[in-house]
């Protein structure tokens, strides 16, 4: 068994849904007729239901988005479907406009409870006009709703034991499935959504319960690229990665999978493989848990960084200073990034400066703090074990006469992070590129 997830983009109308079924068919010619198929609702559309869900809940018209909704589907269902199959669809669609329309609970409000129910429409929608548009084309397809087997607990983590359940009774070998990605139900049974990357989330873990031969997440990108091409000119897809090296990359700014989506597949050493829906014969990015060779594989930057130093003689020889620092961001709840320190100083990033004054505040109670915003962080990934000279030095070479503010290496064998002002990141990432010569 093997899963393909399929993105908004993948499915953003009748043309690209084509090319899906395209994709499809090759998939089971080749390899047969065991597959399952998570798609994502119609570019765009997920953004619009939250906006259908703002306007209810401030009690402004939502006509206007109803529409939009209603012709973007209209459309495709004329574009791609016939006869009964258009019938049905249209049926089902205007199905599913009257349940946004009258979503509203007994007492005409809207909660996040009528919120996620309003969300959830797009997925929905989606994928039964596609499994009615293979069915026209003669492809058999099961239909199989993500709300009958994708469920989290009371902490918002999947109920492996319930899918595990659900999916080994729904998903039979031998078959193609059309499912949703992202989303569930909560403990109690009612809707509710796996939030970020979550058709990602849904694909691993469906195919870490039913220990799939490997998962293809196809996207309008060709996999992991060694560089920002936005910035540098020669950049290409990296063949392989392991879901370490893919972490690192995906926290500093990479347009990668979010590390937490592919957990599950992680843990069972399911290979990932990252697919061009518009480029299917492109190799993509495959990402594995094996480390299939040493040195650096790619660079990523991620900007709008704030560093904030925190100086005080009396952290020398003391201890509890890093935790008073800690619980001080722990408190405005705001991530910390890159950390470096000395003998009576720390220096800290952060890409959340919304509570920044409150923070400031905090910290000038006990220590002398200064706030150096508009940098960017430059993440040099690869497996560079760190016991090994020479890695750092290349990169400090080539980074020569660039001023860096912050260096942290040395606390994983993954990667090498440098701050430094956003005025230099083009430089500095064109330079890095010498790094795969």
């Amino acid at each position: 068994m093997k899963v393909f997830k399929f993105g908004g983009s993948s499915v953003a109308n009748s043309t690209n849904m084509k090319k899906v079924k395209d994709i499809i068919v090759n998939e089971i010619k080749s390899n047969g007729n065991e597959l399952i198929v998570v798609l994502s609702a119609v570019f765009g559309i997920t953004n619009l239901l939250f906006q259908i869900s703002e306007n209810l809940k401030n009690n402004k018209g939502i006509e206007n988005e109803i529409k939009t909704f209603k012709d973007k589907f209209s459309e495709i269902i004329e574009e791609l479907l016939e006869g009964n199959f258009k019938k049905v669809s249209i049926d089902f669609l205007n199905q599913i406009i009257n349940t946004i329309v009258n979503v509203k609970n007994e007492s005409n409000n809207i909660t996040k409870r009528e919120e996620k129910i309003i969300v959830a429409q797009g997925e929905i929608i989606t994928s039964f006009i596609f499994h009615n548009y293979l069915l026209q084309e003669g492809i058999d397809n099961i239909l199989v709703s993500a709300l009958d087997f994708m469920k989290i607990n009371q902490e918002r983590e999947p109920d492996y034991e319930y899918i595990s359940s659900m999916c080994s009774q729904l998903f039979k070998p031998g078959n193609l499935y059309i499912t949703q990605g992202y989303i569930c139900r909560d403990e109690n049974g009612q809707i509710d959504n796996l939030g970020r990357g979550g058709s990602d989330y849904t694909a691993s873990i469906i195919g870490a319960v039913l220990n799939a031969k490997e998962i293809q997440i196809w996207s309008d990108v060709s996999g992991i690229y060694n560089n920002d091409p936005r910035f540098v000119q020669e950049t290409y897809t990296v063949n392989y990665i392991t879901f370490e090296e893919a972490a690192e990359l995906a926290y500093f700014g990479a347009k990668v999978l979010h590390p937490s989506t592919v957990l599950p597949a992680q843990k069972k050493s399911i290979p990932v493989i990252l697919k061009n829906t518009f480029n299917p014969y492109s190799a993509g990015t495959v990402i594995t848990n094996l480390i299939l060779s040493e040195g650096f594989k790619a660079v990523a930057a991620k900007d709008n960084i704030t560093i904030v130093q925190i100086k005080s003689y009396r952290m020398l020889m003391a201890y509890g200073f890093l935790r008073k620092i800690f619980e001080v961001f722990e408190q405005y709840k705001v991530p910390v990034d890159v950390i470096t320190t000395s003998e009576v100083s720390v220096s800290l990033t952060i890409d959340d400066d919304t509570k920044l004054d409150d923070i400031v505040q905090e910290l000038s109670s006990f220590a002398s703090v200064e706030v150096i915003k508009n940098n960017s962080v430059i993440a040099c990934v690869g497996y560079i074990p760190k016991n090994k000279p020479g890695y750092l030095k290349r990169v400090l070479d080539l980074l020569d006469g660039i001023p860096i503010r912050m260096l942290s290496y040395g606390s994983s064998d993954y990667s090498i992070t440098l701050v430094l002002d956003s005025f230099y990141k083009r430089e500095a990432l064109n330079r890095l590129n010498k790094l795969f010569i």
